[in-house]
């Protein structure tokens, strides 16, 4: 049911989309010069929806018009690389309040002095996995570090991971036998334990090595299903990774996917610039990027998946 919704919300796009330039071209057809300006107004309007459903087709892979997971984890940089996963959750939210997709912190761990050390969330949206995947990767920032006393330059780094989030409707099959569960107590970044009850759950799937972890909720069931959500979702990720290095070196391709290769950076001194180095695609306006204005960097990167 929920395939054929997403369906018939396809169709219904393009009908609809059809069915309006018709009428567009009935009222050009009158030649009246009155209806000038309107009809400037509506094929602007037709010219971006146009683009948006052009876009859309770039998204044809199996879960990519689905929810998404997102993670970010701080790197080699301390204190300044958890600010800067900080700033990289904010970019994210408000990417994803710009597209009007639901947002969910699942977990979250503190820094010992600012930002954070990592965050997982779930966004839910019309294509939000098949927009995000472009931004899985190292994120490298270069800038005055607001935490050096000599206010020294400093580069910081960040990784970003991206899994489908399916929900009920494709089914993982995962042996009980083949998972540990821990318990422990969910904690503050001081250290401090914010219940005395073990209520946090680290999940460690053993044939693929995958840990994950969930201390956000006041109950251990309610971790417990968190955390089987997020490990459900990696392994489909993990999935379609493998897929992709078959493909890869039937094509004798070759990506070393390693922590030192960042895919974007953003530099906010000696000069101002984002730069993806998968795709050259470069802007001044790094504020705006930060401010969660990314889809001329997704746009890029879909485009030269596809070979465009």
């Amino acid at each position: 049911m929920q395939r054929l919704s997403r369906m018939e919300e396809e169709v219904g796009f393009w009908r609809r989309l059809r069915q309006q330039i018709a009428d567009a071209r009935e009222l050009a057809e009158l030649e009246d010069e009155e209806l000038l300006p309107d009809l400037m107004a509506e094929a602007d309007a037709l010219a971006r929806q146009l683009d948006e459903g052009e876009f859309r087709l770039l998204l044809s892979g199996p879960y990519d018009r689905g929810d998404a997971i997102l993670a970010i984890h701080a790197g080699a940089g301390g204190t300044d690389a958890q600010d800067w996963a900080q700033m990289l959750l904010r970019m994210f939210l408000r990417w994803a309040e710009r597209k009007g997709y639901r947002t969910e912190i699942l977990d979250s761990l503190a820094g010992e002095e600012a930002g954070i050390k990592s965050a997982t969330v779930a966004i839910g949206g019309p294509y939000a996995y098949g927009y995000l995947k472009a931004e899985a990767g190292v994120h490298r920032l270069v800038r005055l570090s607001p935490f050096d006393a000599a206010h020294r330059r400093h580069t910081s780094f960040a990784l970003v991971e991206m899994w489908p989030d399916l929900g009920d409707e494709v089914e993982v099959e995962i042996d009980p036998k083949e998972i540990v569960v821990e318990t422990f107590r969910a904690s503050t970044a001081g250290g401090q334990h914010m219940q005395k009850n073990e209520t946090a759950v680290r999940i460690h799937h053993l044939p693929s090595g995958i840990t994950v972890a969930c201390q956000n909720e006041r109950s251990q069931t309610q971790n417990r299903a968190t955390a089987m959500r997020i490990l459900k979702a990696r392994l489909i990720r993990l999935e379609e990774e493998k897929r992709r290095r078959q493909i890869a070196e039937l094509k004798g391709e070759h990506t070393d996917a390693g922590w030192g290769n960042q895919i974007r950076s953003y530099v906010l001194h000696p000069y101002q610039m984002v730069k993806d180095h998968r795709t050259g695609y470069e802007t001044g306006n790094v504020q705006a990027v930060l401010d969660g204005d990314l889809d001329a960097f997704i746009s890029a990167y879909l485009h030269k998946q596809i070979g465009e």
